[in-house]
This record gives C-alpha cells, sequence and structure tokens, in this order.
C-alpha cells in the first residue's frame, strides 16, 4: 500500500508542476479520487484555495499561475486579452491604473471555480466569437503554432508561457469596452503609442471584426494619429455599416465615421478619411 501511495505521489509530481491550478475534475481524470486528494491536503503534498481547486504548494497563489494552468494542464481556449494584454506588452503606461481586471478571451467560458480563488484581481470573460469570426482558435497552444494574432511571453522562475493577443488584436478588443469600461482618453492614448502595428494582421482582423462600433472608432483614432501603417490599409473593403452610433451623451457627431465622440476630440480635416 506505501509502495502505491508512493507511485501515485510520484505520477502526482510528474503530472502537475510546482504551483499550477487543477480541479477535482481534472485530478478525477488522473486517478486522484476524493480519498487521495483529501490525504494530500492533510499531509501538505496539495494545498486547497478554494472548494474543488487544488494546488502543489510553491509560494502565494497569482493570477499567472493560474492562467498558465488554464492554458497548460487544463486544456480551456483562453488567452489574455484587451487591456490585460496590452498591459504585459508594454502600453501600461498609456493605461491609468494598476492590474486589477484580467481579460480573458475564448469560445467558451471558464471554469465556475476561477471566480472563488482568493486573488486580488477579478476575472473578466469575454466571448471571442461575439467580436471577431473565424480566427482559428487552437485549444492547446503550441508555442511554434500560434496564429498571428496570438503571441506568448515567459513567466516566473520556470518561464512558463501565457498565451495573450498581439497588440493589433488586443486594442480591437479594448475598443469593444469603449465607453462603458473604457475611456475615449486612454483609448487615444493607447493609438498614440502604436506605431508600430502591423498593417497585414490589422487588415485581417478589422476583415473579420464583426463590430461596427469597434471598427469605425479604430479608424477615427487611426485617423487623429497617422501612423505610417495607416496609408497600407484599404479601407474601402472594411464594412463600416450604416447609422449613426451615439457613443458619447453630450458629444459632437463626426461627420466621417458617423459617431458621437466628446467635445474636445477632433480630427484635422487634411486627415479624416485620408486612408
Amino acid at each position: 500500500m506505501v509502495v502505491q501511495n508512493e507511485s501515485k505521489l510520484n505520477r502526482l509530481e510528474q503530472l502537475l508542476p510546482e504551483g499550477m491550478v487543477v480541479d477535482a475534475a481534472w485530478l478525477n481524470r488522473h486517478g486522484f479520487y476524493g480519498s487521495l486528494r483529501t490525504h494530500y491536503v492533510a499531509t501538505g503534498w496539495l494545498e486547497q484555495p478554494a472548494r474543488r481547486v487544488y494546488r502543489r504548494p510553491r509560494g502565494e497563489l497569482t493570477w499567472q499561475q493560474v492562467l498558465v494552468s488554464l492554458q497548460g494542464p487544463l486544456g480551456c481556449s483562453l488567452v489574455l486579452g484587451g487591456r490585460t494584454a496590452l498591459e504585459l506588452q508594454g502600453y501600461a503606461h498609456y493605461l491609468s491604473h494598476e492590474v486589477r481586471h484580467i481579460h480573458l478571451y475564448g469560445p467558451k467560458r471558464p471554469p465556475s471555480w476561477l471566480a472563488t480563488l482568493p486573488l486580488p484581481e477579478q476575472f473578466l470573460y469575454h466571448n471571442s466569437a461575439r467580436l471577431f469570426a473565424g480566427l482559428m482558435f487552437p485549444r492547446a497552444f503550441d508555442e511554434q503554432k500560434l496564429p498571428e494574432h496570438l503571441t506568448s511571453q515567459p513567466w516566473g522562475s520556470w518561464e512558463w508561457r501565457l498565451v495573450l493577443t498581439s497588440p493589433e488584436r488586443a486594442f480591437l478588443e479594448l475598443l469593444d469596452e469603449v465607453p462603458n469600461h473604457e475611456s475615449f482618453e486612454q483609448a487615444d492614448r493607447l493609438m498614440e503609442g502604436l506605431a508600430n502595428l502591423r498593417p497585414k494582421l490589422l487588415q485581417s482582423l478589422l476583415a473579420t471584426c464583426r463590430s461596427v462600433k469597434v471598427k469605425r472608432l479604430f479608424f477615427y483614432f487611426a485617423d487623429r494619429h497617422q501612423h505610417a501603417w495607416l496609408r497600407r490599409l484599404d479601407k474601402q473593403s472594411i464594412h463600416l455599416g450604416a447609422g449613426k452610433r451615439m457613443l458619447a451623451r453630450g458629444g459632437r457627431l463626426d461627420p466621417v465615421y458617423q459617431i458621437t465622440v466628446p467635445e474636445e476630440f477632433t480630427v484635422p480635416e487634411e486627415f479624416h478619411g485620408i486612408s
């Protein structure tokens, strides 16, 4: 019995790196049932940060460990996106406050226990299919086969890979949050710093974007800042819909993109619609 328990424990150490988070369903699939899990928790081989959630102890639980676990052993098709992805890729100085919300994008909701973890940050889920049509979204994140709209970064002493959306896609995701959860000012300051976006990827993402609001906002801010990549986009092939969109109460109507914007935002006439 002792030998069998040692064999089980060795297998757990091989399957589950220190610090990673899994749930009871994952442990059941690998043969670690309720009584054995209880024993491992009692003896310190596992800890239980929330109901139905387990991890091999390794320092304080962080949201990065949770995300690596979702993308790794738990096999969830979830990536960091929007504001969080921009922050991790060096654009935090254009944003106004520290990370408090972790924006996750994917075709399927994360496990419900995610909201019960004792973390200072809050995970916010967004359905990626609502904003983009037909984007390739692999279930297993192979570093060598990530589509262009995704990228990865090493994290931690073991350099675990965090998969996140590219700056091109992350900015469109952030625009989807304007004006309810992100401000015009934040989006404008971000666009000011996005001088190195890839026009080919932008063209592809804009073509698959389902949101008329996002596409109009994108070109509105692009016209304001006139980065070099703007002239390499084929705006005529992007469907911008019809009719007006009220985005700023008490604002003014932009005549080119038919969106209401804050009164203080303007686009020089010689630049507006130049792309």
